[in-house]
């Protein structure tokens, strides 16, 4: 079973209609006795970093994900949830991330005519050609993303896949068996559910 995490602040809907659509083991879970029996985990989200973060601390699932992670098991994250996994962000600052990941949250500073949010379909260019989440995915597919930051990794080695929205920002991460993206999945139409069912396999496999 793969467990998506509820903290207050996900996307929870579309992302377990999704596994459901594709017939996929998935629930919801709302604490953090509740990963045991999980085989993978997901950290979805929407919304601001530091609220994001208190949420996580009062749901007491900080420690719970830092743990999981360090212990091998399989997890994935969605936008705010992969903004989540780094030091800190500009949205909130002296608010402390996951830090599961070195690095850092930027705001885009980007030309008046182009519009912050980015929000609608863009390229996302696959820079890891051995990553498992993007098995029968071209690089150079459209996926759909709703954000006014992105990630900054210190590590150059996790950058799985890059897009470009006036700057050539991180777009999605892999990690041994972290993966993690800026980009929606469960609203990307078919290349957002074969990444989705491409995460479910790997699963199974670690």
């Amino acid at each position: 079973m793969i467990g998506i995490i509820d903290y207050g602040m996900g996307n929870l809907g579309s992302v377990s209609n999704a596994f459901r659509f594709l017939n996929l083991d998935a629930q919801i879970i709302t604490r953090k006795e509740e990963m045991v029996p999980c085989r993978a985990i997901l950290l979805p989200g929407v919304g601001a970093f530091g609220d994001c973060m208190r949420h996580l601390v009062e749901h007491d699932f900080v420690e719970a994900i830092r743990n999981w992670v360090a212990s091998g098991k399989p997890m994935m994250g969605i936008c705010l949830g992969l903004q989540a996994l780094f030091n800190s962000s500009e949205e909130t600052p002296g608010v402390d991330g996951l830090g599961i990941l070195p690095g850092s949250v930027k705001r885009f500073d980007l030309p008046r005519e182009l519009k912050v949010p980015q929000i609608g379909w863009n390229r996302v260019d696959e820079v890891l050609p051995n990553c498992p989440m993007f098995e029968g995915i071209e690089s150079g597919s459209f996926f759909y993303l709703v954000h006014s930051f992105y990630v900054c990794p210190e590590e150059a080695s996790v950058v799985a896949g890059k897009t470009e929205y006036g700057i050539e920002y991180c777009s999605c991460v892999w990690k041994d068996n972290l993966f993690a993206t800026q980009f929606h999945p469960e609203k990307s139409q078919s290349v957002g559910l074969r990444m989705l069912q491409n995460f479910e396999a790997w699963a199974k496999q670690m």
